[in-house]
């Protein structure tokens, strides 16, 4: 994995808010919630890691990563709280 030191390190979002290698979460994460999901979808999605860098960093499966896309995609914030989940899977 290429150190984080090598990427950009910031990345500006849509609605003009910075995201910077600082507010990643800690790679030895134990409880994830929402925000921290967040921060990870959209370091990925706006180049500050790979997706292959998230999932390694934080002992991820591409399964689980990209259902935090979907989630998020589809029902945004609320998409990816675990209280939420149930509900959201219903057809």
């Amino acid at each position: 994995m290429k150190e984080l030191s090598s990427r950009p390190r910031v990345a500006k979002l849509p609605d003009g808010q910075i995201l910077s290698v600082a507010d990643l979460p800690h790679a030895n994460l134990s409880r994830w919630t929402a925000s921290r999901k967040l921060v990870v979808v959209r370091s990925v999605v706006y180049g500050l890691l790979t997706q292959r860098e998230a999932l390694e960093r934080y002992g991820l499966s591409e399964e689980e990563f990209t259902s935090w896309i979907k989630h998020f995609l589809d029902h945004g914030h609320d998409g990816l709280k675990c209280t939420k989940l149930k509900a959201y899977r219903q057809p």
